[in-house]
């Protein structure tokens, strides 16, 4: 694939080189981007697992505690108490089955669906929208909830799902080019450590296989993986 001269002169800081250090990485990935605007920097987990094998897949979610840098649009269905609960909490749009039929008529113009267990049965309904833009809300996503005002303050904080792919890969955020480097390994380690975590228990060898840090419009630096 070709690349600019802006893209090749950004590759140049980080020839010569296989794999940086967590610290070295946070920071050189800084200064890759190539965009006018606040690129954001993704991380991309080459996992030792086998796709194949439903019992393997990695998946989770997790509050990034120095935020994502963007506004977070989020709706919850829901009903009873927890509709002022959730206009209080600062939803963006909430509703019972009013929201369910505005779904139901195309209407997805969110960035993340909340929905309390008691409306889940109408909300399964809503799949074949939902599904392909991976908003279906899901108990291992985090957004099947409970606590409404505490998921809702999670989402606009900065939440973010990671779900390994067919090929094993999770590809996923940690925050913004504008970013500190403390900021954003405060969010990459809270990620790794989930991630570790949910380490698949029939998983055999190397686990974590390589890490990646990448602006969107810049290239990448590999991270040493110190931990499997």
């Amino acid at each position: 694939m070709a690349h600019g001269k802006k893209y090749n002169a950004k590759l140049e800081l980080v020839k010569g080189r296989e794999a940086w250090p967590l610290d070295e990485a946070l920071g050189k990935v800084r200064e890759l981007g190539i965009a006018k605007f606040d690129e954001t920097i993704e991380a991309t987990f080459v996992l030792g697992i086998d796709p194949k094998k439903g019992e393997q897949m990695v998946r989770g979610a997790v509050a990034m505690p120095a935020g994502l840098g963007k506004k977070v649009t989020v709706a919850i269905i829901t009903n009873g108490d927890n509709l002022k609960q959730a206009e209080k909490a600062g939803a963006d749009f909430v509703g019972a089955d009013d929201l369910v039929e505005k779904i139901n008529g195309g209407f997805t113009d969110f960035d993340v669906l909340l929905a309390t267990p008691d409306m889940m049965p109408k909300v399964a309904k809503l799949g074949k929208i939902l599904g392909r833009k991976g908003l279906m809300p899901t108990p291992k996503a985090g957004t099947v909830v409970n606590d409404v005002t505490r998921a809702i303050n999670e989402q606009k904080a900065g939440k973010v799902e990671y779900k390994s792919d067919k090929s094993g890969v999770i590809h996923t955020i940690i925050g913004k080019k504008s970013f500190s480097a403390e900021q954003l390994k405060t969010n990459y380690d809270v990620l790794y450590e989930a991630i570790l975590k949910a380490k698949p228990s029939t998983l055999k060898g190397v686990y974590v296989k390589g890490i990646y840090l990448a602006p969107t419009m810049g290239p990448g630096v590999k991270v040493v993986v110190s931990v499997n």
